[in-house]
């Protein structure tokens, strides 16, 4: 499960071979969640609302790098790591 960012002891990861909708994994201490990347709303999961705050926000930001990483590890298996939010 490659991982594409992580900032303010948030993890973001994206698998492999992944089911649709397009999405990505967010770890935070014990907390979990899928977040849509079209939608930008959780799937599964819980996250405080601060931390859901910040993953969307930076979600936001590089909305268009996530859906190329998504295709792009689909396809190919590759990804780039994307800036953190700080």
């Amino acid at each position: 499960m490659p991982e594409i960012s992580h900032f303010l002891g948030i993890v973001i990861y994206m698998y492999f071979n992944d089911h649709n909708p397009p999405h990505f994994h967010v770890h935070y201490n014990d907390f979990r969640a899928m977040i849509d990347i079209e939608k930008l709303a959780v799937i599964n999961g819980h996250l405080p609302a601060r931390v859901l705050g910040l993953v969307i926000e930076w979600a936001e930001l590089h909305q268009i790098e996530l859906t190329s990483n998504w295709e792009s590890l689909v396809t190919t298996g590759l990804y780039s790591k994307i800036s953190p939010l700080v």
